[in-house]
C-alpha cells in the first residue's frame, strides 16, 4: 500500500489548474479558462480518451489533461490524510 503522504504525481499541476472565484462559481479551471476539472474528468470517466478530449477542445494539451488528473490524485492523498 502506498503511502499518501508521498506524492507520486510528478506533474506540477499548479502552474496549469487554476481557482478564481469569479469564474464558474469558484470551481478548479484549467489555464483560467471556463472549463473545470470536473468537466475533464467526466470526459474521461465516460469513456472519451485523451485524443478525443483535444479533438473536441482544440485549446486544451495533454499536459492540461495529465494536470487535471494529478489535482484530483492530490485531493484523494488530502482527504484521505485529513480523515486520518
Amino acid at each position: 500500500m502506498l503511502d499518501p503522504s508521498i506524492s507520486v504525481s510528478a506533474m506540477d499541476y499548479k502552474s496549469i489548474i487554476t481557482i478564481e472565484p469569479g469564474k464558474r462559481s469558484g470551481k478548479p479551471c484549467i489555464r483560467g479558462m471556463r472549463i473545470t476539472v470536473a468537466d475533464v474528468l467526466g470526459y474521461l470517466a465516460s469513456g472519451m480518451s485523451e485524443d478525443e478530449i483535444l479533438h473536441d477542445f482544440a485549446y486544451l494539451t495533454r499536459d492540461d489533461i495529465r494536470a487535471c488528473l494529478a489535482f484530483a490524485a492530490d485531493r484523494e492523498r488530502r482527504i484521505a490524510l485529513a480523515a486520518e
